[in-house]
């Protein structure tokens, strides 16, 4: 089967399938029929995207302007190369929904760059990722309940060094870790479509010790859809999305994100967001600010370098500021 035969199939597989990067096992499907955030907005959000649509519904395309290389980050502890070739990416995990619709463009032509391969991956509410979750919160520490913990102290302190996931951080370059289980909930791998469009349907991330709210991604370039899948290629970007400070407060006043107890990051205060708005990752939301529960839409446009290789597996160095564009114009 094409892959041009792929997007014509309406409907989603009952059944996704367990996929890698180089060899993406095709679920016998290719278009996700559209799914809501409560119903019609993803379904108006997936229409936009096969329109080739950069607003919201029923507005005419704009012409698209240049944008610099979208800030590359490290890949971080938990990237897991066998993901899942869907673009509901939500399972079981409750939370806000969150509608991601990202546009993957050549930062030096500004062309839309169609069938990449875009992976996603983030932490659930009480920041656990899925494959770790005997790590716990993404710091090494329990998940947090909201409970006070129980029970005496231990009576010898602990030895031996501490873990590479502990409250100092992950290790420079993201010190991957082999995952612990089978889960693989909040993850998922899309390709974009001919416009450089691609969406996700997902719930919003909660947090941990460390880190500010944020989802992780990469984008695959100059390899080839198959009836196996996806192979070949390069990674040209290894980067991660932001969430401003006022749309995380108001996540954190409904559950689950209430039972978070983690200590919290700012935007501000993050280690990694190079303070450059769109450039650096920070996504343009959308959401009623009177009940952010509703529904949050983001979007995002991602320039990267195509023949360029960013595996995310060192310490980017943080750009400079003064030219980046607004989250606004993302």
């Amino acid at each position: 089967m094409t892959a041009n035969q792929q997007e014509q199939q309406p409907q989603e597989p009952t059944e996704t399938r367990d996929v890698t990067r180089r060899k993406v096992v095709v679920a016998g499907a290719g278009a996700v029929a559209a799914m809501g955030l409560g119903g019609a907005m993803a379904a108006d959000a997936f229409a936009g995207e096969q329109r080739g649509e950069s607003g919201s519904g029923g507005r005419a395309p704009v012409p698209e302007e240049c944008y610099l290389l979208t800030s590359e980050t490290m890949e971080g502890p938990y990237y897991i190369d066998a993901d899942k070739l869907r673009r509901d990416v939500t399972e079981d995990r409750e939370g806000i929904p969150l509608l991601l619709r990202l546009k993957v463009i050549d930062s030096e032509t500004c062309r839309p760059i169609r069938n990449a391969a875009v992976d996603i991956w983030h932490c659930d509410a009480v920041g656990v990722y899925s494959g770790y979750e005997d790590v716990g919160n993404g710091d090494g520490g329990p998940a947090p309940t909201g409970e006070p913990p129980t029970g005496p102290p231990p009576s010898e302190p602990p030895t031996g060094p501490p873990p590479s996931g502990g409250p100092s951080g992950p290790p420079p370059g993201g010190g991957h870790q082999e995952p612990t289980d089978d889960t693989r909930y909040l993850r998922g791998t899309w390709r974009t479509d001919r416009q450089g469009f691609v969406t996700f349907k997902t719930v919003f991330p909660g947090w941990y010790t460390g880190r500010c709210v944020h989802i992780h991604t990469k984008v695959h370039v100059n390899g080839e859809w198959t009836e196996a899948g996806y192979e070949g290629g390069n990674t040209c970007h290894t980067g991660q999305f932001f969430f401003d400070e006022e749309s995380v407060l108001a996540s954190t006043v409904v559950e689950p994100y209430a039972s978070n107890t983690a200590e919290r990051t700012t935007l501000d205060e993050d280690f990694l967001y190079d303070d450059s708005g769109a450039q650096g990752g920070l996504l343009k939301l959308r959401y009623d600010q009177r009940e952010i529960t509703r529904g949050v839409r983001a979007s995002l446009t991602v320039g990267v370098d195509p023949e360029a290789t960013n595996e995310g597996t060192g310490m980017p160095p943080r750009p400079s500021t003064s030219a980046s564009p607004s989250a606004s114009a993302s």
